[in-house]
Order: C-alpha cells, then sequence, then structure tokens
C-alpha cells in the first residue's frame, strides 16, 4: 500500500498523548495516527446498505411519521 506524507496542526498536549500512546503500544506514530484516521471513518461513515434499509423504512411507514410529527 502507498503512503503520503501530510501535515497539520494538533494541540501540544495532544501529540504528546500520541506519541506516548505509540511508545507504550511499540507503534510508530505514522502507525497509531492510521488506526485512528481508519476508527474514525468507520464511525463516521454510514454503509449504502444501511441508508438504503433506512429509506425503505421510511417509505413504508410514512403515514406513522406524519401522525408522529403533528
Amino acid at each position: 500500500m502507498s503512503t503520503i506524507k501530510i501535515s497539520s496542526k494538533v494541540e501540544e498536549s495532544s501529540w504528546n498523548n500520541l506519541r506516548e500512546l505509540a511508545k507504550e503500544s511499540k507503534q510508530s506514530i505514522s502507525g497509531v495516527l492510521t488506526e485512528a484516521i481508519e476508527d474514525y471513518l468507520r464511525r463516521h461513515r454510514v454503509r449504502p446498505e444501511v441508508l438504503s434499509h433506512l429509506e425503505d423504512s421510511m417509505k413504508a411507514h410514512q403515514s406513522l411519521g406524519h401522525k408522529l410529527a403533528q
């Protein structure tokens, strides 16, 4: 897998905590950052099939939604 170089600014205390975690877990800072980014994306990105099921459910229960809105 190819890698890219990034540049960003973070709070000094967060950077120090990240460095400590990398050292404690015997990982590189790049490894910890990559893992953190992947975890963030998993938690914040909604899978297309979930959105599809949500849309189907909303269509199937549209009248109930209108009643609840009143």
